[in-house]
């Protein structure tokens, strides 16, 4: 298996990753990820920034995510709760392993690939956020050791459990 930066022409497999995705968390009631988010744009705009990556195994796709170092205006408000540092960060968003690939230790590679970038970086923490009736991403979260720190909300007004890991 290879993570590596995303290319546009990788989209079309990897909006197929996240329709299932969306799919999934829409049958299990959850309203993350709805009303046409993450798309194409969304990717296109991590590709032209250098945040997206993927994991492959072969020529398939089987996962995905961004990966980003600086600072994230969704994280500045914290609610009932605080940040473990105040320092530099990096953060993961819009990751979703392929069905089939699920429960493999995929979601671990995620992690650790951008523990190895932060660290190269001379970040000291890692932020990331999830609906809280996403049970999937909690416990891939807490199996990481991730601190729980409080609600953010997202852009849109979604309310999100806030993590953070120091590395």
């Amino acid at each position: 298996m290879d993570f590596k930066q995303t290319e546009i022409k990788d989209i079309p497999q990897i909006m197929e990753i996240i329709k299932a995705a969306q799919n999934y968390l829409k049958s299990k009631g959850i309203d993350q990820w709805q009303n046409n988010y993450p798309n194409s744009e969304t990717l296109k705009e991590d590709i032209k920034n250098n945040n997206s990556y993927i994991i492959t195994d072969g020529d398939k796709i089987i996962a995905v995510a961004a990966i980003i170092f600086g600072d994230d205006p969704t994280y500045d408000y914290i609610e009932g709760g605080k940040w473990l540092s105040s320092g530099n960060y990096g953060v993961i968003h819009r990751a979703a392993v392929i069905k089939e690939y699920k429960g493999r230790g995929i979601a671990s590679e995620i992690f650790s690939q951008t523990f190895e970038f932060a660290k190269k970086r001379g970040i000291t923490s890692i932020r990331i956020d999830t609906h809280p009736d996403n049970e999937a991403m909690k416990r891939a979260i807490k199996k990481e050791k991730f601190n729980y720190c409080g609600i953010i909300y997202t852009e849109s007004g979604g309310k999100r459990l806030a993590y953070e890991k120091i590395l």
